[in-house]
């Protein structure tokens, strides 16, 4: 059985293998980065059109907001025979309360943030080469998810 000379391994030294080796892997690795910027730049392209429409979005919902509260203290005068003032006044007291109540959340949803705790824990166990904890010592609150 005769072998091809080209598919034939050929003599070189280690020092030339690992020469080509290491410039194969410097093209590969200069190739990937290319490609990440390219697509990087692709999907920054997408991501700021997309802000730009939902900004767009935003400032029409606020108009029609705006409109709304026109519409709402209008209503109120025409049906109920309220001064306008006061039906302007009660759409404005309206705002402020759901404003209120939004800014009231938003506060109890901060204090339930734990500080990575668990994960200065874990750094810490890291550091001083101790064995990892176990799993009821690890987390003695459950963690949920929804905040």
């Amino acid at each position: 059985m005769t072998q091809n000379p080209a598919t034939e391994p050929q003599e070189e030294s280690l020092g030339a293998l690992v020469a080509a080796a290491s410039s194969h892997i410097s093209t590969l690795v200069r190739a990937e980065i290319e490609l990440a910027k390219a697509e990087l730049r692709f999907d920054a392209r997408r991501v700021g059109l997309a802000a730009g429409l939902f900004a767009a979005a935003a400032f029409i919902a606020h108009l029609c907001l705006i409109l709304a509260s026109f519409a709402i203290a209008y209503t109120l005068v025409g049906v109920f025979d309220w001064a306008e003032g006061w039906a302007f006044a009660v759409v404005t007291l309206f705002y402020l309360v759901v404003a209120g109540l939004l800014v009231f959340v938003g506060i109890r949803r901060l204090k339930g943030l734990t500080g990575m705790k668990r994960t200065l824990r874990s750094l810490k166990t890291i550091k001083s080469g101790e064995s990892e904890p176990s799993r009821a010592e690890a987390s003695p609150e459950p963690a949920r998810p929804d905040q």
